[in-house]
């Protein structure tokens, strides 16, 4: 019984590490955006981490959708991908808690 225990809770906290993983990508993204829309500088320090850290984690959605407006077309081609890792990753923990 305790060795059932023991790996039922080991299950639960990977699954815990893979939601929280993809809670921090989303985050990731979702400060890319806030800082496109609010026209943040792209020479600060900041940004420039946030951006070598967004831009690729956005992997195919950056242009799926062509839209003039370039605001729109943050929150499209980031926002998408934020949706992304959090369905994914929570599916995979999904999985994993069973």
């Amino acid at each position: 019984m305790t060795t059932w225990r023991s790996h039922r809770s080991s299950r639960t906290t990977a699954a815990r590490v893979i939601t929280g993983i993809g809670a921090l990508f989303a985050v990731i993204e979702v400060v890319y955006i806030l800082m496109i829309i609010a026209g943040a500088n792209a020479g600060n320090a900041f940004y420039g981490f946030i951006r070598a850290l967004a831009v690729p984690l956005a992997l195919f959605f950056p242009g799926l959708f062509p839209v003039s407006n370039p605001d729109i077309a943050a929150i499209l081609d980031y926002g998408l991908a934020a949706v992304f890792w959090l369905a994914v990753t929570g599916f995979i923990a999904r999985m994993l808690g069973r």
